[in-house]
């Protein structure tokens, strides 16, 4: 818990220090075409599993760790990326890499904790209660195979 505490601590003052911030989030399906959903401990609603890149890190290292951490997935083969996205309603200079995992193995799943409250696959017509409207957005786009808007 103390170390959730001091991550949580740290990443407000990235936000008030840094001139811009850098997310990375995967889209994962299963054999059915359901997918990949985490619920946060701090804040509401249903997002794919991501989180924020660290200094002297890489994107595909971020993704790697931030999977591994909050789904216990792990990436079989180079994922492919969807678009970055700007996230300022969220924070000014916010962005978000997404990438889309066409192999993948889940050898355990992680128990709930501060940080990740439930993890599950869904199918994507019947998406929970709360999932926020960028998950439905990035759907579509992958669905349909529609241009990738610049915002989040």
């Amino acid at each position: 818990m103390r170390q959730w505490l001091v991550k949580k601590a740290l990443q407000r003052y990235w936000r008030l220090t840094r001139a811009l911030t850098l997310g990375v989030q995967g889209v994962v399906f299963d054999d059915a075409g359901q997918v990949l959903l985490v619920r946060h401990g701090y804040r509401p609603g249903w997002h794919f599993p991501g989180g924020g890149v660290e200094a002297n890190e890489t994107i595909q290292v971020s993704l790697e760790r931030e999977l591994k951490e909050e789904a216990g997935v792990e990436i079989a083969s180079p994922p492919q990326l969807l678009g970055i996205y700007a996230n300022f309603r969220s924070f000014p200079s916010d962005h978000i890499a997404l990438f889309v995992l066409d192999e993948w193995r889940q050898p355990t799943v992680p128990k709930p904790n501060a940080e990740i409250a439930e993890i599950d696959f869904f199918d994507q017509s019947g998406l929970p209660e709360g999932t926020v409207p960028a998950v439905h957005r990035r759907l579509r786009e992958i669905a349909d195979n529609s241009p990738i808007s610049p915002d989040w």
